[in-house]
């Protein structure tokens, strides 16, 4: 019940913060935060695809209803969650997975967590920047706006870990 609650709030403050905070940021060359992935990749590794799938769908669905985006967010949530059982299975450590903690740059790890999820977010920004532009005559900025988004991307959600999650205590 706990993680649920937990969950639930990280939805909500996901939605808030990329909705109302990172969508009005403007840096330049179409340069896009996107954080909200970060939800995504923080559910538990035991949740059902289909489930995942529709929790993503429901996030993707508020942010464009809040950011007229039509279908964009939805539609690169929805992708994510569908690759994601493939990537944990990638990169999944010799001993699996820790059952009921986050993936974190504190339980896995810096390198770990940069390589992972720095694919998860090339792939959601791939897709996001496709989706968005869909034009060949525009091929090579949407190339700029994803190799420039998602290290960036990739650094804010480093920085929001640094400062708001809490290293596990060990005992």
């Amino acid at each position: 019940m706990i993680e649920i609650v937990k969950h639930s709030i990280r939805f909500v403050l996901f939605l808030l913060t990329q909705v109302y905070v990172f969508n009005h940021l403007e840096i330049g060359l179409g340069i896009q935060f996107m954080i909200y992935p970060m939800f995504i990749f923080f559910l538990p590794n035991t949740l059902n695809v289909f489930l995942l799938m529709t929790i993503s769908f429901i996030l993707g669905l508020s942010i464009d209803s809040l950011s007229n985006t039509y279908g964009l967010h939805a539609s690169a949530a929805v992708l994510l969650a569908y690759g994601r059982p493939y990537l944990m299975k990638l990169f999944e450590p010799r001993d699996g997975y820790p059952p009921t903690t986050d993936l974190s740059i504190y339980t896995m790890g810096y390198v770990w967590y940069a390589t992972v999820f720095g694919i998860f977010l090339a792939a959601h920004n791939f897709w996001f920047f496709l989706i968005e532009q869909f034009k060949w005559s525009e091929f090579w900025f949407m190339i700029l706006k994803i190799i420039l988004s998602a290290p960036l991307s990739l650094g804010m959600s480093i920085l929001i870990q640094l400062l708001f999650f809490k290293k596990p205590s060990t005992r």
